[in-house]
């Protein structure tokens, strides 16, 4: 993460993850049986970012409605889909460009 504070607003306030561990410079942050960490990188181009976290969920649905409601930017080939590898995804981005791909896989 390049802001801790911005970082920090998004995954609580936005993705409603809670705030686990805010440390000088290592973030915390957690939702159901997700941990995730942080480390503080100033330097980080967000252009040359390529991380990546795939997240399954329960209930894919309404996941995204609850993103689209609070407003929060879905990536733009990330709307929600099935995908041919028997998963139901979305994607987003967060504020330093790590891809995040929410899925649920097809019943």
């Amino acid at each position: 993460m390049r802001n801790k504070v911005l970082t920090k607003d998004f995954y609580v306030n936005r993705l409603n993850f809670e705030l686990l561990g805010d440390y000088a410079e290592y973030l915390i942050v957690g939702k159901d049986r997700i941990e995730i960490h942080f480390f503080e990188f100033k330097d980080l181009d967000p252009k040359q970012n390529y991380g990546q976290v795939y997240i399954r969920t329960d209930d894919i649905d309404g996941l995204y409605q609850a993103l689209l409601d609070n407003k929060t930017s879905i990536h733009p080939n990330g709307g929600l889909q099935t995908k041919p590898w028997g998963q139901k995804e979305f994607a987003l981005l967060d504020p330093d460009n790590n891809l995040l791909t929410f899925g649920q896989g097809l019943k």
